[in-house]
Protein backbone atom coordinates (compact mmCIF):
# COMPACT_ATOMS: atom_id res chain seq x y z
CA UNK A 1 0.00 0.00 0.00
CA UNK A 2 1.84 3.82 -0.62
CA UNK A 3 1.59 6.73 1.56
CA UNK A 4 -1.08 8.50 -1.16
CA UNK A 5 -3.73 5.40 -0.50
CA UNK A 6 -2.75 4.98 3.31
CA UNK A 7 -3.47 8.43 3.73
CA UNK A 8 -6.97 8.53 1.51
CA UNK A 9 -8.55 5.88 3.54
CA UNK A 10 -7.90 7.90 7.19
CA UNK A 11 -10.42 10.38 5.65
CA UNK A 12 -13.96 9.89 7.40
CA UNK A 13 -16.34 7.37 5.54
CA UNK A 14 -20.34 7.49 4.75
CA UNK A 15 -21.70 4.58 6.20
CA UNK A 16 -25.01 3.15 5.08
CA UNK A 17 -27.46 0.32 3.23
CA UNK A 18 -27.92 1.85 0.04
CA UNK A 19 -30.93 -0.27 -2.09
CA UNK A 20 -32.01 -2.07 0.75
CA UNK A 21 -33.30 -5.66 -0.81
CA UNK A 22 -36.42 -7.30 0.20
CA UNK A 23 -34.89 -10.81 0.65
CA UNK A 24 -32.16 -9.60 3.60
CA UNK A 25 -32.80 -9.31 7.14
CA UNK A 26 -29.23 -8.88 8.29
CA UNK A 27 -26.61 -7.12 6.11
CA UNK A 28 -22.58 -6.85 7.33
CA UNK A 29 -21.45 -4.00 5.75
CA UNK A 30 -18.27 -4.49 3.87
CA UNK A 31 -15.02 -2.81 5.26
CA UNK A 32 -11.26 -3.14 4.22
CA UNK A 33 -9.76 -4.75 7.25
CA UNK A 34 -13.14 -3.78 9.51
CA UNK A 35 -11.39 -0.76 10.41
CA UNK A 36 -13.37 2.33 10.79
CA UNK A 37 -12.47 6.22 10.61
CA UNK A 38 -13.11 8.76 13.53
CA UNK A 39 -16.11 11.27 12.61
CA UNK A 40 -17.56 8.53 9.67
CA UNK A 41 -21.18 9.23 9.25
CA UNK A 42 -23.39 6.54 9.74
CA UNK A 43 -26.76 6.52 8.19
CA UNK A 44 -29.79 4.64 9.88
CA UNK A 45 -32.49 4.98 7.15
CA UNK A 46 -36.16 4.03 7.99
CA UNK A 47 -37.28 0.55 8.04
CA UNK A 48 -33.58 -0.02 9.50
CA UNK A 49 -31.59 -0.63 12.44
CA UNK A 50 -28.12 -0.66 13.21
CA UNK A 51 -25.81 -3.26 15.37
CA UNK A 52 -22.17 -2.41 16.56
CA UNK A 53 -20.16 -5.11 17.17
CA UNK A 54 -16.62 -4.27 18.91
CA UNK A 55 -13.96 -6.90 18.93
CA UNK A 56 -16.32 -9.70 19.56
CA UNK A 57 -19.51 -7.55 21.60
CA UNK A 58 -22.18 -5.93 20.84
CA UNK A 59 -21.36 -2.25 21.94
CA UNK A 60 -24.34 -0.38 20.38
CA UNK A 61 -27.75 -1.03 18.79
CA UNK A 62 -29.30 2.47 16.84
CA UNK A 63 -33.00 1.47 16.41
CA UNK A 64 -33.81 5.61 15.34
CA UNK A 65 -33.77 6.63 11.67
CA UNK A 66 -31.24 9.18 10.89
CA UNK A 67 -27.51 10.70 10.85
CA UNK A 68 -24.87 8.91 13.42
CA UNK A 69 -21.19 10.79 13.57
CA UNK A 70 -18.73 7.46 14.85
CA UNK A 71 -16.08 9.64 17.44
CA UNK A 72 -14.01 8.01 20.05
CA UNK A 73 -15.90 9.55 22.46
CA UNK A 74 -19.08 7.46 22.07
CA UNK A 75 -17.22 4.29 20.59
CA UNK A 76 -14.14 2.83 21.47
CA UNK A 77 -12.77 2.97 18.06
CA UNK A 78 -10.27 5.00 15.60
CA UNK A 79 -7.67 4.50 13.18
CA UNK A 80 -4.80 7.05 13.38
CA UNK A 81 -1.30 7.74 11.74
CA UNK A 82 -0.13 5.89 14.52
CA UNK A 83 -0.80 2.81 13.03
CA UNK A 84 1.63 3.47 10.21
CA UNK A 85 4.38 1.42 12.31
CA UNK A 86 1.44 -1.86 13.00
CA UNK A 87 1.22 -2.73 9.33
CA UNK A 88 -1.56 0.38 8.46
CA UNK A 89 -4.16 -1.87 10.25
CA UNK A 90 -5.76 -1.45 13.61
CA UNK A 91 -6.38 -4.13 16.22
CA UNK A 92 -9.32 -2.21 16.87
CA UNK A 93 -12.02 -3.98 15.03
CA UNK A 94 -15.67 -3.08 13.93
CA UNK A 95 -18.33 -4.64 12.55
CA UNK A 96 -21.57 -3.13 11.75
CA UNK A 97 -24.51 -5.02 10.80
CA UNK A 98 -27.56 -3.71 9.12
CA UNK A 99 -31.30 -5.15 9.66
CA UNK A 100 -34.60 -5.13 8.79
CA UNK A 101 -37.05 -3.19 11.24
CA UNK A 102 -39.81 -3.47 9.19
CA UNK A 103 -42.28 -6.83 9.24
CA UNK A 104 -41.73 -9.12 6.72
CA UNK A 105 -45.72 -9.80 5.44
CA UNK A 106 -47.66 -12.75 3.41
CA UNK A 107 -45.28 -15.23 4.14
CA UNK A 108 -46.74 -18.44 3.10
CA UNK A 109 -46.50 -21.60 5.07
CA UNK A 110 -47.90 -25.15 4.56
CA UNK A 111 -47.55 -28.60 6.46
CA UNK A 112 -44.93 -31.05 4.27
CA UNK A 113 -46.23 -33.89 5.50
CA UNK A 114 -49.76 -34.67 7.24
CA UNK A 115 -49.67 -33.79 10.89
CA UNK A 116 -51.42 -37.06 13.26
CA UNK A 117 -53.08 -36.63 16.48
CA UNK A 118 -55.92 -38.63 18.19
CA UNK A 119 -59.15 -37.04 17.68
CA UNK A 120 -60.55 -35.42 21.28
CA UNK A 121 -64.23 -36.83 20.82
CA UNK A 122 -64.45 -39.79 18.86
CA UNK A 123 -60.84 -41.44 19.90
CA UNK A 124 -59.39 -42.48 16.25
CA UNK A 125 -56.55 -41.30 14.79
CA UNK A 126 -56.56 -38.50 12.29
CA UNK A 127 -54.20 -37.39 9.67
CA UNK A 128 -54.14 -33.64 8.71
CA UNK A 129 -52.85 -30.80 6.53
CA UNK A 130 -53.00 -27.41 6.94
CA UNK A 131 -51.59 -24.19 5.54
CA UNK A 132 -51.50 -20.49 5.74
CA UNK A 133 -49.69 -17.52 5.99
CA UNK A 134 -47.88 -15.41 8.21
CA UNK A 135 -46.13 -12.09 9.11
CA UNK A 136 -42.69 -11.58 11.61
CA UNK A 137 -41.14 -8.73 12.56
CA UNK A 138 -37.38 -8.66 14.41
CA UNK A 139 -38.40 -7.50 18.31
CA UNK A 140 -34.72 -7.73 19.80
CA UNK A 141 -31.59 -7.16 17.11
CA UNK A 142 -29.17 -8.39 19.25
CA UNK A 143 -31.21 -11.88 20.38
CA UNK A 144 -31.38 -12.32 16.42
CA UNK A 145 -28.07 -11.94 15.82
CA UNK A 146 -26.33 -14.10 18.53
CA UNK A 147 -29.07 -17.01 18.53
CA UNK A 148 -30.02 -17.16 14.91
CA UNK A 149 -27.84 -15.12 12.20
CA UNK A 150 -24.89 -15.55 13.77
CA UNK A 151 -21.59 -13.58 12.31
CA UNK A 152 -22.19 -14.44 8.58
CA UNK A 153 -22.27 -10.94 6.10
CA UNK A 154 -25.98 -11.71 5.63
CA UNK A 155 -28.88 -13.51 6.46
CA UNK A 156 -31.47 -13.97 4.25
CA UNK A 157 -35.65 -13.61 4.74
CA UNK A 158 -35.54 -17.56 2.95
CA UNK A 159 -33.61 -18.64 5.81
CA UNK A 160 -36.12 -17.20 8.44
CA UNK A 161 -38.82 -18.82 6.82
CA UNK A 162 -37.15 -22.59 6.82
CA UNK A 163 -37.22 -21.80 10.39
CA UNK A 164 -40.26 -20.58 10.79
CA UNK A 165 -42.11 -23.36 8.99
CA UNK A 166 -40.20 -25.84 10.48
CA UNK A 167 -41.23 -24.72 14.13
CA UNK A 168 -45.01 -24.61 13.06
CA UNK A 169 -45.36 -27.83 11.93
CA UNK A 170 -43.58 -28.93 14.93
CA UNK A 171 -46.33 -26.91 17.09
CA UNK A 172 -49.06 -27.79 15.33
CA UNK A 173 -49.67 -31.29 16.62
CA UNK A 174 -49.31 -30.03 20.20
CA UNK A 175 -51.64 -27.12 19.47
CA UNK A 176 -54.53 -29.76 17.93
CA UNK A 177 -54.17 -32.14 20.81
CA UNK A 178 -54.01 -29.16 23.63
CA UNK A 179 -56.84 -27.18 21.93
CA UNK A 180 -58.92 -30.78 21.57
CA UNK A 181 -61.05 -29.82 18.06
CA UNK A 182 -63.13 -32.27 16.90
CA UNK A 183 -62.79 -33.06 13.32
CA UNK A 184 -66.09 -31.74 12.83
CA UNK A 185 -65.03 -28.55 13.83
CA UNK A 186 -62.11 -27.89 12.44
CA UNK A 187 -63.39 -25.24 9.48
CA UNK A 188 -65.33 -23.57 12.07
CA UNK A 189 -62.40 -23.34 14.14
CA UNK A 190 -59.76 -21.94 12.35
CA UNK A 191 -59.25 -18.22 13.59
CA UNK A 192 -59.04 -19.96 17.18
CA UNK A 193 -56.71 -22.91 15.57
CA UNK A 194 -54.55 -19.89 14.41
CA UNK A 195 -55.00 -17.50 17.27
CA UNK A 196 -53.34 -20.61 20.24
CA UNK A 197 -50.84 -21.63 17.70
CA UNK A 198 -49.65 -17.91 17.23
CA UNK A 199 -49.02 -17.63 20.85
CA UNK A 200 -47.23 -20.69 21.58
CA UNK A 201 -45.29 -19.90 18.68
CA UNK A 202 -44.30 -16.42 19.88
CA UNK A 203 -43.33 -17.92 23.24
CA UNK A 204 -40.46 -19.99 21.88
CA UNK A 205 -39.61 -17.27 19.47
CA UNK A 206 -39.55 -14.74 21.81
CA UNK A 207 -36.15 -16.03 23.30
CA UNK A 208 -34.77 -16.03 19.72
CA UNK A 209 -35.14 -12.15 18.96
CA UNK A 210 -38.98 -12.13 17.07
CA UNK A 211 -42.65 -12.87 17.18
CA UNK A 212 -45.20 -13.52 14.63
CA UNK A 213 -47.43 -10.28 13.96
CA UNK A 214 -50.06 -12.22 12.22
CA UNK A 215 -50.66 -16.06 11.84
CA UNK A 216 -53.70 -17.38 9.66
CA UNK A 217 -54.55 -20.61 8.91
CA UNK A 218 -56.43 -20.70 5.67
CA UNK A 219 -57.27 -24.04 5.04
CA UNK A 220 -56.87 -27.97 6.35
CA UNK A 221 -57.57 -31.37 4.91
CA UNK A 222 -57.74 -35.02 6.22
CA UNK A 223 -56.18 -38.13 4.46
CA UNK A 224 -59.06 -40.36 2.85
CA UNK A 225 -58.73 -42.77 5.93
CA UNK A 226 -59.83 -39.66 8.09
CA UNK A 227 -62.29 -38.56 5.59
CA UNK A 228 -64.29 -41.74 5.37
CA UNK A 229 -64.25 -41.84 9.11
CA UNK A 230 -65.62 -38.10 8.68
CA UNK A 231 -68.42 -39.10 6.56
CA UNK A 232 -69.44 -41.68 9.07
CA UNK A 233 -70.21 -39.91 11.84
CA UNK A 234 -71.41 -37.43 9.51
CA UNK A 235 -74.15 -39.81 8.39
CA UNK A 236 -74.79 -41.79 11.61
CA UNK A 237 -75.72 -37.92 13.16
CA UNK A 238 -77.63 -37.19 10.49
CA UNK A 239 -79.55 -40.64 11.07
CA UNK A 240 -79.74 -39.92 15.10
CA UNK A 241 -81.59 -36.91 13.93
CA UNK A 242 -83.96 -38.36 11.69
CA UNK A 243 -85.14 -40.80 13.63
CA UNK A 244 -85.39 -38.34 16.86
CA UNK A 245 -87.45 -35.99 14.84
CA UNK A 246 -89.75 -39.21 13.64
CA UNK A 247 -90.16 -40.45 17.37
CA UNK A 248 -88.41 -43.00 17.10
CA UNK A 249 -84.40 -44.40 18.34
CA UNK A 250 -81.83 -44.62 16.26
CA UNK A 251 -81.86 -48.66 16.93
CA UNK A 252 -85.04 -48.68 15.46
CA UNK A 253 -84.35 -46.29 12.31
CA UNK A 254 -81.84 -48.67 11.57
CA UNK A 255 -84.22 -51.87 11.72
CA UNK A 256 -86.75 -50.14 9.65
CA UNK A 257 -83.64 -48.51 7.49
CA UNK A 258 -82.26 -52.55 6.90
CA UNK A 259 -85.58 -54.10 6.40
CA UNK A 260 -86.02 -51.37 3.59
CA UNK A 261 -83.08 -51.81 1.93
CA UNK A 262 -83.59 -56.07 1.95
CA UNK A 263 -87.13 -55.49 0.51
CA UNK A 264 -85.93 -53.34 -2.10
CA UNK A 265 -82.85 -56.32 -2.80
CA UNK A 266 -85.30 -59.33 -3.13
CA UNK A 267 -88.24 -59.93 -5.06
CA UNK A 268 -90.58 -62.22 -5.80
CA UNK A 269 -92.48 -63.88 -2.20
CA UNK A 270 -89.08 -63.37 -0.36
CA UNK A 271 -89.74 -59.27 -0.92
CA UNK A 272 -92.95 -59.59 -0.07
CA UNK A 273 -92.80 -61.12 3.37
CA UNK A 274 -89.95 -58.52 4.15
CA UNK A 275 -92.44 -55.86 3.40
CA UNK A 276 -94.78 -57.21 5.50
CA UNK A 277 -92.56 -57.56 8.03
CA UNK A 278 -91.49 -53.77 7.57
CA UNK A 279 -95.07 -52.79 7.96
CA UNK A 280 -95.62 -54.73 11.04
CA UNK A 281 -92.16 -52.95 12.55
CA UNK A 282 -93.72 -50.19 11.76
CA UNK A 283 -96.56 -50.66 13.15
CA UNK A 284 -95.60 -51.82 16.41
CA UNK A 285 -93.19 -48.79 16.35
CA UNK A 286 -95.97 -46.26 16.23
CA UNK A 287 -98.05 -48.06 18.41
CA UNK A 288 -96.17 -48.00 21.07
CA UNK A 289 -97.28 -43.97 20.90
CA UNK A 290 -100.97 -44.39 20.02
CA UNK A 291 -103.39 -42.31 21.75
CA UNK A 292 -104.78 -43.99 24.89
CA UNK A 293 -106.22 -40.51 26.51
CA UNK A 294 -108.37 -37.83 25.54
CA UNK A 295 -105.64 -36.32 23.43
CA UNK A 296 -105.96 -37.89 20.28
CA UNK A 297 -106.44 -35.54 18.00
CA UNK A 298 -102.74 -34.03 19.36
CA UNK A 299 -101.43 -37.58 19.05
CA UNK A 300 -103.04 -38.27 15.39
CA UNK A 301 -101.27 -34.89 14.31
CA UNK A 302 -97.98 -35.33 15.73
CA UNK A 303 -97.91 -38.91 14.64
CA UNK A 304 -98.92 -37.57 10.89
CA UNK A 305 -95.67 -35.30 11.54
CA UNK A 306 -93.33 -37.84 12.40
CA UNK A 307 -95.20 -40.00 9.43
CA UNK A 308 -94.36 -37.26 6.74
CA UNK A 309 -90.47 -37.48 8.16
CA UNK A 310 -90.09 -41.53 7.70
CA UNK A 311 -91.29 -40.34 3.57
CA UNK A 312 -88.98 -38.00 3.62
CA UNK A 313 -85.77 -39.81 4.76
CA UNK A 314 -87.06 -42.80 2.56
CA UNK A 315 -87.91 -45.52 5.40
CA UNK A 316 -91.40 -46.17 4.05
CA UNK A 317 -92.96 -45.55 0.54
CA UNK A 318 -95.62 -43.05 -0.27
CA UNK A 319 -97.95 -46.13 -0.16
CA UNK A 320 -97.19 -47.01 3.14
CA UNK A 321 -97.18 -43.15 4.34
CA UNK A 322 -100.91 -43.40 2.51
CA UNK A 323 -102.02 -46.24 4.32
CA UNK A 324 -100.94 -45.41 8.13
CA UNK A 325 -101.61 -41.77 7.19
CA UNK A 326 -105.41 -43.10 6.61
CA UNK A 327 -105.96 -44.99 10.19
CA UNK A 328 -104.28 -41.53 12.07
CA UNK A 329 -106.68 -39.49 10.25
CA UNK A 330 -109.52 -42.23 11.35
CA UNK A 331 -108.95 -41.33 15.37
CA UNK A 332 -109.21 -37.68 14.28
Amino acid sequence: MGFTDFFKEQFAAVIEWKNQPQELLFYKYPFKSDEIKDASKLIVAPGQGCILVYQGKVTGVLQQEGTYTLQTDNDPFITTLFKLMQGFESEHKLKIYFYRKAAVVNQGWGTSTRVKYEEPVYKFPVSLGAYGNYSFIITDATLFLTQIAGMADAYTTAQAQMLIQSRIEQQLTVTLATTAFGVLQIDSKLNQLADELKAQLNGTFAELGFQLANLQVQGASFDQQTQQQINQIANARAGKLAAEQAGLNYTEMEKLQALRDAASNESGTAGAGLQINLGNSLGNSFEQTSPKTGDEPFDAVTQLQKLKTLLDQGIITLEEFEAKKKQWLDKL
